[in-house]
C-alpha cells in the first residue's frame, strides 16, 4: 500500500507497481501538491533526509508531507527541532526507520489524510509499542468526513500545518 506525496512519487509508485509481482494499492489525494520532495521510502527506494531534528519526529504520508515540512519550518522558529519522515509505503512499512525515529527523538506525531484507525497512525503505533514506546499524537480524521472541497475539508478536520504544530506541542508537553 503506497500513498504518494506528490506527482514524482506517484510516477515512481506506478513504475514500481508495474515491475513488482503481487497486489498493489496506490492511494492518491485529491488536492494538487507542489513537488518538492527529493527522496522517498517505497520498497527500498532512497530514504528521506528532510530534517534530522532532535525534539520530535513527524511521520507523514501523502499530501500531509508538505504540511509536515511546513510545520517543521514554523516550529524551528520557536526552537523546536523536528525530524520529518515521508513514509510513503504503509505495507510493507519501514519499521527500522520508525523505531530509529522513536529512539532519536523520543516523541512521534503522525500526519495523514485518512482515518486515525487503520492507517498510518495504526501502523506506526503498532511498531512503536512493540519496539520502543514513546509519547505519540495523531493528526488524522477522528471520525467520518463530510463531502466538500479538499482544502476546506483539510482545514475543517485540522489536517494542516497548524494542526501538526499543535500536535507537536501537545506531545512535547507529555514527553
Amino acid at each position: 500500500m503506497i500513498v504518494p506525496a506528490d506527482a514524482i512519487e506517484t510516477g515512481k509508485a506506478i513504475e514500481t507497481a508495474v515491475e513488482t509481482e503481487g497486489p498493489f494499492y496506490i492511494r492518491l489525494g485529491r488536492p494538487k501538491v507542489r513537488s518538492s520532495f527529493p527522496k522517498i521510502i517505497i520498497l527500498g527506494w532512497e530514504k528521506p533526509s528532510y530534517a534530522a531534528g532532535k525534539d520530535v519526529t513527524i511521520i507523514a504520508i501523502g499530501i500531509m508531507v508538505k504540511a509536515a515540512l511546513d510545520a517543521a519550518a514554523e516550529l524551528q522558529k520557536q526552537g523546536i527541532d523536528c525530524s520529518v519522515i515521508n513514509l510513503s509505503t504503509l505495507k510493507p512499512a519501514d519499521e527500522a526507520a520508525i523505531v530509529q525515529a522513536a529512539a532519536n527523538t523520543g516523541a512521534i506525531v503522525t500526519a495523514e489524510e485518512h482515518l486515525e484507525h487503520g492507517g498510518l497512525a495504526s501502523v506506526v503505533s503498532q511498531v512503536i509499542v512493540k519496539n520502543h514506546p514513546v509519547p505519540m499524537e495523531f493528526v488524522a480524521m477522528k471520525g467520518y468526513a463530510m463531502s466538500g472541497k479538499p482544502h476546506e475539508l483539510l482545514e475543517r478536520y485540522g489536517l494542516t500545518s497548524r494542526g501538526i504544530q499543535e500536535a507537536v506541542i501537545k506531545v512535547l508537553e507529555r514527553n
